[in-house]
């Protein structure tokens, strides 16, 4: 044993070799370095080369020692290895072709099946997303054919010399909210998905829904724009006022339902076509209040005949005022309701007035009528006095019948007209002043609007 341990024995530095790091230049140029001097010239490489063929030799020797000794173990385990890896695979061969016939069982009875399922899945799919694309077409040419019997009735009133059929306004704009629940919601989960493909819905918004939308909103307008509940000699009689109120009522609610919905949060939606009515009625009753009664005080005569008529301008806002608070909000699909605070609190401001109020950030439809004419007549009333002439000092001279005359008009003009005074009416009018502290303030606005510009 002891001769085999010195037989095993090598020079060779194996650790060097077997180390990671060994690299071959580095480790010939230090041979070099290490048989050579730095200094000689040329070098000798015969020396480490002959040492690097040695240990080549040396290791050769060793393999060759190493398995001469260990021939009989090395073939053993050889062989034991070669008569597992038969095994192995005799094993793995049965095993393999027990795995290749279940996958062809698993193809036909799973896979092949699974494909024509999968093909059927998607051609149910196709024809339910047809189906529910036929309906939606369907309905929405229903409800077109709908609309157009419905506009029909307030052409054929219109053509029949009879007022327009008013109610037909709201029944229109119940049946535009229906289609728009359905041509403006056009998500992958909603009704009017893939609507903007077929012709014929293209066709329908084209051809009736707009036109007859443009019709009633017109129509809508037209009423609110003409609203009168009588004259200054209050000749209206009660069946004409019902009418003119139901009238209104109707517009009022048509416009309401058919303001655009449509990129705008509920919580912040406003009914914008209502309001853009309301205030152009305001509008054309303050320019033709402000231009008329101007006129009359350069021309004295006409002055009181020109305040019954602001006076009356004034009684029928109040009259569409009373009308608008007295009219609940209707419910509107496309919008969501919005919580109801403190109770019956917010109920009372949920109405058709409110909006408005709000909007024109005033607490009084007549409060705001006055003061905003008070604010248009003073330049007038300076430009006037700045004119000079016989119209400048017969107002002058006439401030205080004018300044009386002014005040009659502020009061009579607040007041209800009787048409619309019913006990919630004279309620709710009671209400507004109570909130604007009663008329003194527009009178005094007014009155100093004319009198305060007139000097001494």
């Amino acid at each position: 044993m002891e001769d085999n341990g010195e037989e095993d024995v090598s020079y060779i530095d194996y650790e060097t070799f077997l180390d990671p790091g060994f690299s071959p230049s580095s480790f010939a140029n230090n041979l070099v370095l290490a048989t050579n001097n730095p200094t000689d010239t040329p070098l000798d490489l015969s020396t480490p080369l002959s040492k690097v063929l040695f240990d080549a030799q040396e290791v050769d020797s060793h393999i060759d020692l190493l398995t001469t000794r260990s021939a009989v173990a090395l073939l053993s385990h050889t062989r034991d290895q070669t008569e597992a890896s038969t095994r192995i695979i005799s094993e793995i061969d049965s095993q393999v072709k027990s795995l290749n016939d279940s996958y062809k069982q698993l193809e036909k009875e799973v896979i092949q099946k699974h494909a024509e399922a999968d093909e059927v899945r998607q051609v149910a799919s196709r024809l339910w997303d047809t189906l529910k694309l036929g309906r939606s077409v369907g309905r929405c040419l229903q409800l077109g054919r709908q609309l157009e019997v419905q506009h029909a009735e307030i052409a054929s009133a219109a053509a029949g010399g009879k007022k327009e059929d008013h109610r037909a306004l709201v029944r229109c704009a119940h049946t535009l909210i229906s289609l728009r629940e359905i041509l403006e919601y056009r998500a992958p989960d909603e009704e009017g998905h893939g609507l903007e493909k077929v012709d014929a819905i293209g066709s329908l918004q084209d051809t009736v829904i707009a036109p007859i939308e443009r019709s009633v909103r017109r129509t809508a307008e037209q009423i609110i724009r003409e609203f009168t509940i009588g004259s200054a000699s209050g000749t209206t009689t009660f069946a004409q006022s019902e009418e003119t109120k139901a009238r209104t009522i109707s517009a009022a609610v048509t416009l309401y339902l058919i303001s655009p919905t449509s990129g705008t949060k509920p919580d912040r939606w406003v009914p914008q076509l209502l309001l853009q009515a309301l205030e152009v009625y305001l509008r054309n009753a303050l320019q033709s209040s402000i231009a008329s009664l101007a006129r009359s005080l350069a021309t004295l005569p006409s002055l009181e005949r020109t305040l019954a008529e602001v006076a009356a301008r004034c009684q029928n806002i109040i009259a569409l005022a009373i009308i608008l608070e007295t009219t609940k909000a209707p419910a509107h699909p496309l919008v969501l309701p919005s919580p109801t605070k403190h109770g019956s609190g917010s109920e009372k401001k949920d109405n058709l007035l409110q909006p408005l109020l709000t909007y024109l950030e005033t607490g009084s439809l007549a409060s705001y009528f006055w003061r905003t004419m008070a604010s248009s007549l003073a330049p007038r009333v300076q430009e006037i006095v700045n004119r000079g002439g016989v119209s400048a000092r017969t107002l002058k001279s006439n401030r205080n019948g004018v300044g009386e005359a002014i005040r009659e008009c502020v009061i009579r003009g607040s007041q209800p007209p009787s048409a619309v005074a019913t006990n919630k009416g004279r309620a709710a009018a009671k209400g507004e002043a109570e909130k604007s502290g009663g008329w003194d303030r527009e009178v005094a606005v007014m009155v100093g609007s004319v009198v305060g510009n007139l000097g001494r």
